[in-house]
């Protein structure tokens, strides 16, 4: 693909040959209540999160107030029998926070963005200059506001939770169409939490192939192993959500990590990143000084000049000094051109050529 395969948020570069951004999502874990917001921001800037994303919306600008059926969650959902607007009135962040939370992130040292979820929440986002935004998986299918964040000019990054591949070919081209050239698209799976079989981690790589942008994982499934396996499929990106202690309870807490465990994820991912690598073959750094102990060819008994080399004098051992023991047939049967002792590595001048 032509598109660009590097975005940057906030002056950190993001895509194939950097470290991966690694976002904790904050989302309704503060339980309504602004101090411990302002401790979940600063327990994960400290527990390496590169950034800390909110969601901007009100009750009022994402539902209405209605106890209609189809404005109450059912099934399975840990939020069955909840009304959307009750939900949401309990989860959102309000907006009169963001401009402190905005502020406790730079003095953390960490870059702070949001997924808006309509024009006003991106208007609130532009005055406090936020670096980046996110489309929540349950929002790419509007396009107004895909137009509205991409004409910010700003990094987007889109979540595909439950979309076709023709939904997601769609929303990017509307997103570039209206400005937005640096891109990231994620793997999602939008249950919570997201069972383990239902990740499809493989469709990363085919992220990458179709869509010419950066791309990651937003990862609801429990603890740390999605994230992991989504840097070897090729993301540049993981999100995953937070919380300071999943028994204080909260909307999202079931399936968000503590600080410790986010810690251990970044700890995971940098090191699985390492561990990747470029292909290569040989001894490698690591390797160098254990190459001596590989087999190679050696007397095993003195030998007389114009002694016949056999199997009773020549065997291939441990250490790796001597002749290959891929050549141990074209020693065999030769003659010695000098006398040798027993425990001398084997080498060519020591085999006679007719």
């Amino acid at each position: 693909m032509s598109e660009s395969t590097t975005v940057r948020i906030a002056g950190r570069p993001i895509g194939p040959g950097h470290p991966a951004y690694i976002v904790a999502e904050l989302s309704a874990n503060h339980n309504g209540e602004l101090a411990r917001a302002v401790e979940t921001i600063r327990a994960f800037a400290r527990a390496g999160a590169d950034a800390i994303k909110l969601q901007t919306y009100t009750a009022d600008t994402i539902t209405i107030k209605s106890s209609a059926p189809e404005f109450t969650i059912g099934g399975s959902s840990p939020w069955a029998g909840r009304t959307l607007h009750d939900l949401y009135q309990e989860a959102h962040t309000p907006w009169e926070w963001h401009e402190q939370l905005f502020s406790v992130a730079r003095e953390e040292g960490v870059a702070m963005f949001s997924s808006p979820f309509d024009d006003t929440a991106v208007d609130l986002l532009e005055r406090l200059h936020a670096p980046a935004y996110k489309i929540a998986s349950f929002e790419m299918v509007d396009d107004g506001l895909l137009r509205r964040v991409a004409s910010t000019g700003k990094p987007v990054v889109l979540s595909t939770g439950m979309a076709t591949l023709a939904e997601v070919q769609h929303a990017i081209a509307v997103l570039r169409t209206a400005g937005a050239n640096e891109l990231i698209v994620l793997r999602c799976t939008s249950a919570y939490p997201a069972p383990d079989a239902s990740m499809s981690l493989a469709t990363i790589a085919h992220l990458a192939e179709t869509s010419g942008a950066v791309v990651g994982l937003s990862d609801h499934s429990m603890g740390t192993t999605a994230a992991v396996v989504a840097v070897t499929l090729g993301a540049s990106f993981i999100e995953k959500h937070v919380t300071l202690r999943r028994s204080d309870g909260g909307v999202d807490s079931h399936f968000s990590l503590e600080p410790a465990e986010f810690r251990q994820l970044v700890d995971d991912v940098r090191r699985a990143q390492v561990m990747i690598g470029e292909p290569t073959f040989g001894a490698g750094l690591a390797e160098e000084g254990n190459i001596v102990f590989r087999r190679s060819l050696y007397i095993v008994a003195d030998v007389q000049a114009g002694e016949q080399f056999t199997r009773q004098n020549v065997r291939s051992i441990r250490p790796g000094h001597g002749l290959s023991p891929q050549h141990l047939d074209a020693v065999l049967g030769r003659r010695a051109s000098r006398p040798v002792k027993r425990g001398t590595p084997v080498t060519w001048d020591l085999v006679t050529q007719g």
